[in-house]
């Protein structure tokens, strides 16, 4: 019990697992690297420094999946959601604070904290073999030496250009009298049936409005230390490639060769839009090929207009940003250690979520992990029905790993996400009004979200129970 546990890096997550170890009764050694050597994006030497947003997201415990993360991370005794309340400023629905005193909060109660020392150095390669049980919660930003150490012993490169990202589009949002699931020649892959896409047809004048509207498109802008990181050219953003001719997408991510749809099986599509399931539950697909720089609100525009898509709910948007992280499903066991050195557990963006408000839940079960295992003991699964138990699913084991030859070459399909409701298994039955008439659109909407958090927050409850957290965790 003396051996304390070292943890690297002092954002969001590697403050909230040094709290939870802390609390715990267990000594930790914080290493943060921050002022001794700084990153383009921080500006300041506080612990939990929120560079990019002062918000939250939304509150909203019982019609938003990050509110009902929230809400979990209070309930298991979170530091960044104590400091985040007590500096809260007016932001309507969403939870936004005052960025500064929100760090100073949490720096204040790390350095004060009689189980925790904090070091001011920067870890260079990989933890030696003596410290023990680490956790390293670098971020996106991971210094250049830590990440080629990492990928050296996992044999994964990290990723170090601009990671372009997909939509991600809720399957219950998409249009089926005009999508079909095919695959390209009905060829079934590992583990598919050869109906595995699901399959959105344009006709030449619906083709050439797309591709108008990709090219004129607003699109993001780039920090000027983003600007020198190049692309993947195997990944490249989909308004890029339309820019590079009228046709490229045709003989691209959106050729239609092989598929026949049932709806009008007489008239063939002149392009074709895929989507792939993207996790176990089948309740997300990705947009194949589709990642962008577009601004969100031009992505939800001129993806609506995809025969199919004009409804289209968005669990995530597509982005482009310079990233680091590891390839989880493979690399992670369920409790969030290295698979190649489990005495080295993984936390916040690193492991592939995205978000401050995720990158901090991560780092609280990592914390709890790795307190459990000091004790001799073990942690249940969370549930998945729960926010948290969702999240670390997912980036654990949920993620449906593509293989097919055309995209070996490819970036690996796992990328970041947020928390978001279609990482829940489904509901098993659906909510009623109290005639026991089944509902439809809105009020259909709102009534699924309330039956999906009321389940998590009693799922939650009783693992907590069983686990007997009400004496671990602190008050």
């Amino acid at each position: 019990m003396t051996n304390p546990i070292h943890i690297v890096g002092g954002g969001l997550a590697g403050s909230e697992a040094a709290w939870q170890i802390a609390q715990g009764g267990r000594k930790v050694v914080l290493h943060e690297m921050r002022p001794v050597r700084g990153t383009d994006a921080h500006q300041s030497d506080g612990l939990a420094e929120l560079v990019c947003s002062n918000s939250f997201r939304s509150d909203d415990a019982n019609g938003n999946a990050v509110g009902l993360l929230h809400q979990e991370m209070r309930t298991l005794g979170s530091l960044i959601m104590r400091a985040a309340d007590a500096h809260q400023v007016p932001a309507g629905g969403a939870l936004a604070v005052d960025r500064e005193g929100f760090s100073r909060a949490v720096t204040t109660a790390l350095e004060e904290h009689p189980n925790i020392t904090i070091l001011r150095e920067e870890v260079a390669g990989l933890p030696p073999e003596e410290w023990g049980s680490t956790i390293l919660a670098t971020g996106p930003l991971t210094s250049p030496a830590l990440a080629e150490a990492v990928g050296a012993l996992t044999g994964k490169e990290s990723l170090a250009f601009f990671d372009a990202i997909a939509p991600i589009v809720h399957r219950e949002s998409i249009d089926m009298g005009k999508a079909w699931f095919q695959s390209r020649y009905d060829k079934a892959g590992p583990g598919g049936t050869g109906a595995d896409y699901l399959n959105c047809p344009m006709d030449r004048e619906q083709y050439e409005a797309f591709v108008a509207a990709l090219i004129a498109g607003e699109k993001t802008s780039f920090k000027e230390w983003e600007a020198s990181t190049p692309y993947f050219d195997g990944c490249l953003p989909i308004e890029v490639m339309a820019e590079r001719g009228s046709e490229t997408l045709r003989h691209g991510p959106m050729k239609p060769v092989g598929l026949t749809n049932p709806h009008n099986p007489t008239v063939k599509a002149y392009a074709i839009v895929q989507l792939r399931q993207d996790n176990a539950l089948g309740t997300l697909f990705n947009m194949v090929g589709f990642q962008t720089k577009l601004r969100h609100a031009e992505q939800v525009r001129v993806f609506r207009t995809i025969p199919g898509l004009e409804k289209a709910e968005f669990a995530r948007l597509g982005g482009l940003h310079r990233n680091t992280y590891l390839d989880s499903p493979r690399l992670l066991d369920a409790t969030l250690r290295l698979k190649a050195r489990p005495s080295l557990r993984f936390a916040g963006q690193i492991t592939g979520c995205e978000g401050y408000v995720e990158s901090a839940a991560v780092g609280l079960m990592a914390g709890r992990y790795a307190l459990a295992e000091a004790e001799g003991r073990s942690l249940g699964p969370l549930p998945p029905t729960t926010a948290l138990g969702a999240l670390i699913g997912h980036i654990t084991g949920g993620h449906v790993e593509v293989a097919e030859e055309a995209e070996r070459n490819a970036p690996r399909s796992f990328q970041p996400m947020n928390v978001n409701f279609g990482l829940f298994p489904p509901l098993e039955r659906m909510p009623r009004n109290e005639t026991g008439k089944r509902l439809r659109g809105p009020e259909k909407a709102a009534l699924k979200k309330r039956a999906l958090t009321d389940r998590a927050r009693a799922d939650l409850a009783a693992w907590m129970a069983g686990e007997g957290w009400a004496q671990t965790a602190a008050e």
